[in-house]
Order: structure tokens, then C-alpha cells, then sequence
């Protein structure tokens, strides 16, 4: 039931995207309408340039940088800490193992 559930829902993003292709070639002014953009066009440096100028905003903007890497950090301990613990399972798994095929033997 799963897969016939997964083969369908694979089916219908193909011929949503088949669809959306025929659109973009057939209606190419009105797809560009119907285009997200973003309202006005910004400078590749606007914020680079806000961040220098204003202190306020440099302020957040650090703050909002720090609390990012702090998570960065705490989620790759997290995943360190996780591969530690499936290492030490596999290792006592290996010498369960060992010991439970000595006395197979």
C-alpha cells in the first residue's frame, strides 16, 4: 500500500512539472506574470553596507550570527555525540557477539 501511495504521489509531481513545463513554453508572458519577484530590486551590498552603517542593526545582526553558530556548534556536538554512542553499541554488540559464537563453537 505504501509504495502504490509513493508511486503515486511520484506520478503526480512528473506530470505537475511536465504540465508546468508546456505552460512556460506555450505561455511564456503570462508564467512571467505569474512569476514570484521580489517587489523592488536590492543592491548585492545593501546589507553589507546597513550593517556598517547602522550600529543598531550591526548589533542584531551579530547577535543573530553568534546565536547561529552556537547552534551550528551545539547540533554538530549533538551529532558527534550520536555517532559515539552507535560506536560503542557496535563495539559491545561485537564483543557480545564474539563471546556468544565462542560458545556456539
Amino acid at each position: 500500500m505504501n509504495s502504490a501511495f509513493t508511486r503515486l504521489r511520484v506520478r503526480l509531481a512528473l506530470a505537475l512539472g511536465a504540465a508546468e513545463i508546456r505552460a512556460r513554453l506555450r505561455m511564456p508572458h503570462l508564467m512571467w506574470a505569474l512569476t514570484r519577484r521580489a517587489a523592488h530590486p536590492t543592491s548585492p551590498f545593501a546589507e553589507l553596507v546597513r550593517i556598517e552603517s547602522d550600529p543598531a542593526y550591526r548589533a542584531l545582526f551579530y547577535a543573530q550570527l553568534d546565536a547561529a553558530l552556537e547552534d551550528r556548534l551545539a547540533a554538530r556536538i549533538a551529532v558527534v555525540d550520536k555517532v559515539e554512542a552507535a560506536a560503542e553499541r557496535l563495539k559491545a554488540l561485537i564483543r557480545h557477539g564474539e563471546r556468544d559464537h565462542g560458545r556456539a563453537a
